[in-house]
């Protein structure tokens, strides 16, 4: 199951660089594994969002709660579990 999942900073405070050495550390674990599938930077505010393949949000929630930003209370996630889109099924009938 895809799922979308969007950070929410809370703490304002400068993360000291051994923290983000070991975030970009984890991340690129979970992407090497495929369980990352795609990660980007918001352009309209400081914030990531990542596509992951989990069996569902509960997965999804254990993975996210690994990365060291996560453990430490600096960030969090929203998770959205995503559906294949049906919509097109309208235009063949049923």
């Amino acid at each position: 199951m895809k799922i979308l999942a969007m950070e929410t900073e809370t703490s304002t405070t400068k993360c000291p660089e051994t923290l983000l050495k070991a975030e970009s550390r984890r991340v690129w674990e979970l992407l090497q594994s495929g369980i990352i599938r795609e990660i980007y930077f918001r352009q309209d505010r400081a914030s990531a969002v990542i596509i992951l393949e989990c069996r569902d949000g509960a997965e999804a929630a254990g993975v996210l709660n690994s990365l060291p930003l996560v453990r430490q209370g600096r960030i969090r996630f929203d998770i959205i579990p995503l559906a294949a889109y049906s919509g097109f099924a309208r235009l063949f009938g049923t």
